[in-house]
C-alpha cells in the first residue's frame, strides 16, 4: 500500500485488522489536518474512508490494483474530537463488477460515529486485472 497509495503514509494511516470483507484502520490526529472551526478536515476524512473501502475490496477479490472508487458519499454527523480517527469498513455486496460497502469513521474513544460513508467500486474484468 505504502508504494501503491503514498496518500496512505501521507496521513499516517495504519491497519489494525484486515479480515475478508472487513477492515479497521486508524488515521493518528495531527494538527495539520485541522481545518477553521477545529474539527479533522472533511477531505482527510474521506481519504480514510476511501482507504479502507479499498482495503476491503482487495480482501475479497486479491491484488487488483485497477479497482476503483466510482461513488463516494459521505454525512458529516458531528465534529470530530482531537483524537485519532478510526475507520471500520465493511463489504455490503460485492458483485462481477461493483462492490458497495460501507464505513463508519469515528474519535477514538467515543461510542457514536463523527460521519457515514457509502461507496461503489468497479472491480475491472479478469482479463484487465494486473
Amino acid at each position: 500500500m505504502r508504494e501503491s497509495l503514498p496518500l496512505a503514509a501521507l496521513l499516517g494511516l495504519r491497519v489494525e485488522r484486515l479480515e475478508y470483507g472487513r477492515c479497521v484502520t486508524r488515521m493518528p490526529f495531527r494538527r495539520d489536518l485541522i481545518r477553521p472551526g477545529g474539527t479533522v478536515a472533511g477531505p482527510a476524512l474521506m481519504g480514510l474512508a476511501d482507504f479502507v473501502m479499498y482495503l476491503v475490496v482487495l480482501s475479497q477479490i486479491g491484488p487488483v490494483e485497477l479497482a476503483v472508487t466510482t461513488n463516494l458519499n459521505i454525512n458529516f454527523l458531528r465534529k470530530p474530537g482531537e483524537a485519532d480517527v478510526i475507520a471500520e469498513g465493511r463489504s455490503l455486496k460485492l458483485g462481477k463488477r461493483l462492490a458497495v460497502l460501507e464505513v463508519a469513521l469515528y474519535s477514538e474513544g467515543e461510542d457514536e460515529p463523527v460521519a457515514h460513508v457509502t461507496g461503489t467500486y468497479s472491480i475491472p474484468p479478469p482479463e484487465q486485472r494486473q
